[in-house]
């Protein structure tokens, strides 16, 4: 019972709270493919017979910033999403004390490992409303076909 234990300070105590719910629910991923807990970007991804999609979800980033890359089947996505500035000038304040902060900012890397009938020459990305849409081509030995009975 000692763990029930309310001291003085009780926004430290509902943090403490939060830390220990997040170690019991948090090592326990929804599927074998779920990223890991508080992972930035977001990603979504699925597979049609002509590809494999991938949606980034990465909104307030500077598509100059992102770089996407294939090496060895690992498809990498990393950038950096800066500071968002606010109030009237658009610098933020030095006096200012954050108690609770939701977005990410700052440098990100992700990597997808590809099936193996993914084909790295066959790729296009875009950029649009803050999601990244990659589009990675099967290659064409792995395409379902129908055989002639002869």
């Amino acid at each position: 019972m000692s763990d029930l234990y309310f001291g003085t300070d009780l926004f430290s105590e509902f943090d403490r709270l939060q830390r220990q719910m997040g170690q019991l629910f948090g090592g326990f991923p929804s599927s074998i493919r779920a990223g890991r807990l508080g992972a930035f970007p977001h990603v979504n991804i699925g597979t049609t017979d002509d590809s494999v999609e991938i949606v980034v979800f990465a909104p307030g980033v500077d598509p100059a910033a992102l770089d996407v890359s294939i090496d060895k089947g690992l498809l990498t996505i990393s950038g950096e999403r800066k500071l968002a500035q606010a109030g009237n000038d658009d610098k933020t304040r030095d006096d200012t004390r954050t108690y609770a902060q939701e977005r990410f900012t700052g440098s990100f890397r992700r990597v997808i490992e590809l099936p193996q009938n993914a084909d790295p020459d066959k790729v296009q990305a875009r950029y649009t409303n803050g999601c990244l849409s990659i589009s990675v081509g099967k290659r064409e030995s792995s395409k379902p076909r129908a055989i002639t009975v002869q």
